[in-house]
């Protein structure tokens, strides 16, 4: 492991013992959240993303020294290892090197080119090597006449079998045809007529006749090509033009055959390209198809979790009753009741399609959501975005005027999902999965957080392709975004549900059940220290998770904090600086702030260091001295409406607020108050150059646009940003 300490060290440029005191951190257990925040004299300050860059990278080199070790006992079992040979695969930095060096030693189906060599034509291929003339390759290739080859022309062709074989599994050759292929090949799709009609919706119309340089291919046209491919609507390759693949052929020419002879040019290059189109094409062009899809996994997923992360940081409307409706047409509008502090009130189903439903029907809907918005003092409708949601927000809009009320349009992605789940059952085990759904949707406005953590993060809908992608890798990305965000913002102890809690670090899940089963058995927890009460709970996960769980009722005002129990006694000694102790934090919490702001961090750390690490120092200081913010106050509240929009309002040049709804690489796509989101094209977000739609965007985000194109046909709105102050 030592040499792998050393190695990342020089990568990453930091010092070898901040990424092995890391590394020993994890491994004993910590979480990256704990590590980032409670252990900043061992990281020397690290933040999360480092700190799981190094844990990734430190596995995958440990994997590599796996595989190196096995495939270095298979050939020595073969008695075809040497010193070069394992000096070469010891010194492999990457996995794809190790699997070339190893490639001529890996069994396999016996090949044309095998069968050759037991007929005992290996001799006759290296006389090719040496450079011989072709006519003494024809004399020569006379003694190679047996029973099972038939003449000199069955010789050659089998000799050169063998030297086709070699030259597919010569790491050098392949390493240069990977290379080329990856800087100057071309990858193209064309249309399957006879399959025309599985693309029923012409999703995959822009690709029919497709064509883009590998080396500046779009991830997100790597991602539609393999789907279409899969889906057998369109046939992709990847070429080299004219000019370029005769280069390729001769460089391969000259790399195999040292020795030449003109009279062998044809022979030679005939070889060539039959190693080139038979095996080393094939097998590289796989290769090279494996590392665009997983680029381009690896981007669709830090897009999908970067949007995750906008979407769970959106800040909550705590304090506000609200009117949830998860819009139909048959089954009518689902209705639910969610009060200030959260807590289920009421479901009713309302009918407010006017094309769908009788006016008996539309009138009783409209005195309904009157009654029930004065009767609970609605302050907030949350409408989802489902089908016959503009028809639902265009009743809302007309029954509110002159209520104080505000209605938004809420994305519902996931609600059916959460609506059906044990944990669903368990919260409402009365209610039916209609009223849970709209429940969610009216929850998520409340507590987006809170809320959305109930539900798989693929089905909240801010990601592309996400079905197409390394379905291991994205799960584990969002989980940790999620770990990531929970962690952040904190969670209060005697509020959060078990699905909440079972993010906290340190928590599993059965642990986040027993904590939730404790505080109905014995009430609120009074303080941290209490956590130690709960089954199956051990100093290990208090210790992890004790710093990101509150307690604001707690008698301790530090539980209130970000302080780790652990460092109490020192936050106790600050205070003491300023002649005070921790009760006076609720007596006098503004007079002790003041005293304290009057000390100067460094003094502070002076006096303290003998006993506690300056970054331990630092933090306790500062969480005395300011409030506890939650992050998500900084971000965008959501855009509350009273009126509606519909297509035909649009006219090319207005101006509009907007809401984006998921961020990609080509853009963005945002709600303007259509059925459909409009969409906002990468050379459209910026007066300056955007390389990355979300340098500048994330989901949540209120933004300024006009009107750039109108498709009243295919009910298509393109947005621009440019010139918008």
């Amino acid at each position: 492991m030592e040499h792998n300490y050393i190695f990342l060290s020089s990568e990453l440029g930091l010092e070898k013992s901040q990424i092995e005191n890391t590394y020993n951190l994890y491994k004993e257990g910590a979480t990256i959240a704990f590590i980032a925040r409670y252990r900043k004299e061992l990281t020397k300050g690290l933040d999360e993303d480092t700190i799981r860059n190094i844990i990734d990278r430190l596995n995958y080199l440990e994997n590599l020294d796996k595989r190196k070790e096995e495939v270095i006992r298979l050939i020595e079992e073969q008695g075809k290892l040497t010193e070069e040979l394992k000096k070469d695969i010891e010194s492999s930095t990457v996995l794809q090197r190790v699997e070339d060096l190893y490639l001529p030693y890996k069994k396999k189906k016996k090949t044309k080119a095998d069968i050759a060599k037991e007929q005992g034509l290996e001799e006759l291929s290296k006389k090719i090597l040496e450079g011989i003339t072709k006519d003494e390759l024809e004399i020569l290739a006379k003694d190679f006449i047996t029973d099972l080859v038939v003449d000199q022309k069955d010789a050659i062709e089998k000799a050169s079998l063998i030297i086709a074989q070699d030259i597919s599994e010569d790491i050098k050759v392949r390493e240069y045809l990977r290379e080329q292929i990856l800087e100057k090949a071309n990858i193209s799709a064309s249309l399957i007529e006879k399959n025309k009609q599985l693309d029923e919706n012409l999703v995959y119309k822009d690709y029919y006749e497709f064509t883009s340089s590998i080396k500046n291919v779009k991830t997100h046209n790597v991602l539609a090509l393999n789907r279409a491919e899969k889906e057998k609507i369109l046939k992709v390759s990847i070429s080299f033009d004219d000019i370029t693949q005769d280069k390729v052929y001769k460089n391969i020419l000259n790399k195999t055959f040292k020795k030449k002879d003109k009279s062998q040019e044809e022979l030679y290059l005939s070889i060539v390209v039959d190693a080139y189109t038979r095996l080393l094409f094939p097998s590289i062009e796989n290769e090279v198809r494996n590392i665009l899809t997983t680029n381009s996994d690896e981007d669709a997923i830090k897009v999908f979790s970067k949007n995750l992360e906008s979407l769970l940081l959106q800040p909550p409307l705590y304090k506000k009753t609200i009117l949830g409706l998860d819009p139909g047409i048959r089954t009518g509008c689902k209705l639910a009741i969610i009060s200030s502090e959260g807590f289920y009130v009421a479901s009713d189903v309302i009918y407010p399609v006017d094309y769908a439903h009788s006016e008996k029907q539309l009138e009783l809907s409209r005195k309904k959501l009157k009654e029930y918005i004065q009767k609970y003092k609605v302050d907030i409708i949350a409408i989802g975005n489902g089908t016959a949601s503009r028809e639902t927000e265009k009743f809302v809009a007309e029954n509110i005027k002159g209520l104080d009320v505000k209605y938004v349009i809420v994305n519902e992605a996931g609600a059916s999902v959460y609506s059906a789940s044990k944990l669903a059952a368990e919260e409402f085990p009365k209610l039916d999965v209609t009223v849970r759904g709209t429940i969610s949707i009216a929850r998520r406005i409340q507590d987006p957080l809170s809320e959305l953590v109930k539900i798989d993060p693929k089905s909240i809908g801010v990601g592309m392709y996400q079905h197409d992608v390394n379905q291991k890798e994205l799960n584990n990305s969002l989980e940790e975004t999620i770990v990531k965000i929970v962690n952040r913002v904190g969670v209060n102890l005697n509020t959060a549900s078990y699905a909440l809690l079972s993010f906290v670090s340190g928590v599993k899940k059965n642990i986040a059940k027993n904590i939730v089963d404790y505080r109905k058995e014995n009430g609120d927890f009074k303080d941290r220290q209490s956590l130690l009460k709960v089954k199956g709970l051990g100093a290990k996960a208090y210790e992890q998770m004790a710093g990101f769980i509150v307690i604001p009722e707690s008698k301790n005002p530090f539980d209130n904090t970000i302080i780790h129990p652990e460092s109490y006694e020192l936050a106790q000694k600050i205070l003491e600086l300023v002649s005070e102790s921790k009760e006076s934090l609720y007596s006098d919490y503004k007079a002790v702030r003041e005293k304290l702001s009057k000390l100067k961090e460094k003094d502070v750390i002076e006096k303290m260091k003998k006993d506690y690490g300056v970054e331990t120092i630092k933090d306790v200081y500062n969480a005395l001295l300011l409030d506890r913010r939650d992050p998500r106050d900084s971000y965008p509240q959501p855009m509350l409406k009273s009126d509606i929009l519909n297509i035909e309002d649009l006219k090319e040049g207005m101006e509009l607020e907007a809401v984006v709804r998921n961020v990609a690489k080509f853009g963005a796509f945002v709600d303007i108050g259509l059925k459909n989101d409009a969409m906002i094209h990468i050379s459209e977000l910026s007066d300056k150059f955007v390389k990355d739609p979300s340098d500048i965007l994330s989901v949540g985000d209120i933004i300024k646009v006009r009107v750039l194109n109108i498709d009243k046909e295919r009910k298509r709105v393109a947005l621009s940003r440019k010139n918008m102050k």
